[in-house]
């Protein structure tokens, strides 16, 4: 019987470490200036990502891999004799999912099983690290695990708050008065996935770390349903606030330790330096 193979595209945004300790293999979204195409995470860093921003002044487009770059990718896992799972950001925000079910079909039925995770960043990286649990206990058929999977991904919650607006308004997301308005008044948006698509939770105004500590304070209302292993913290270049919450999460919640993870280029690319954000996945009712 062939072994199931977990695949993810980059923006799970999880560690390094977690992506090779558990034999994750990454299918990179693509980040493009005018006419030079970079590979989210492999030719372009989330750091190298801000500097060109600055240079150029304008934001990347980003694109989902083709279904060809899919049809590539299952073929040479397929030819190691493993299905493959197949867990994509969420189909509301980006096209992957859709071209990976596209590719799935070159294939014979069952050997690739394609989830949508309703989600982003390591919102779905909790998703991934579900898959790898599954396996650990020994599921060895990809239409169960992927079954499961598709339920599980309904109880992941995702919020983050954004600290400056710029990379709103350059991406259309924000308008000239908006940005000077919200410039003005300390204005940051909590980011909230919800039904796969992203909306804004709550409008905060203040300094960044009253914000941040409003964000804990927002997950922590979920404390008694949080599963302690699938908790994580991300963010994009904001390493202190990421270290606060990750020391108050372990805290409040008696856990041991918060993975903390770095978001990629396509994601940052969204949001901005300064985002951080709280993901995590509720028990089962």
């Amino acid at each position: 019987m062939s072994s199931i193979q977990i695949v993810a595209d980059s923006t799970c945004d999880l560690t390094p470490e977690m992506i090779r300790d558990n034999n994750i293999r990454i299918i990179p979204l693509h980040v493009v200036f005018g006419d030079r195409t970079y590979r989210d995470g492999v030719d372009l860093t989330t750091k190298q990502l801000y500097e060109k921003v600055e240079q150029e002044g304008v934001l990347p487009k980003t694109a989902a891999p083709a279904p060809a770059d899919f049809v590539q990718a299952f073929d040479e896992i397929i030819k190691e004799d493993k299905q493959i799972i197949f867990i994509s950001i969420s189909s509301e925000l980006s096209s992957t999912y859709q071209n990976a079910v596209i590719a799935g079909r070159e294939f014979p039925e069952g050997l690739v099983e394609v989830v949508d995770s309703r989600n982003l960043s390591t919102g779905i990286g909790v998703t991934v690290m579900q898959a790898v649990s599954y396996l650990r206990q020994g599921i060895t058929d990809s239409r169960e695990l992927a079954a499961r999977l598709r339920e599980d991904v309904l109880r992941v919650e995702a919020e983050f708050v954004i600290d400056t607006l710029d990379y709103l308004h350059k991406g259309g997301r924000c308008s000239g008065t908006q940005l000077v308005i919200g410039s003005l008044l300390r204005i940051h948006p909590v980011i909230k996935v919800t039904d796969g698509a992203m909306i804004v939770a709550e409008k905060l105004r203040g300094k960044m770390d009253k914000v941040v500590h409003n964000l804990l304070e927002r997950a922590l209302v979920h404390r008694d349903l949080m599963e302690a292993d699938r908790v994580f913290i991300t963010h994009s270049m904001a390493e202190e606030s990421a270290n606060w919450l990750k020391e108050q999460l372990e805290k409040e919640l008696h856990l041991e330790h918060v993975t903390v993870t770095n978001a990629g280029c396509v994601i940052s690319s969204h949001c901005g330096q300064g985002t951080v954000g709280i993901m995590f996945a509720k028990r089962p009712a």
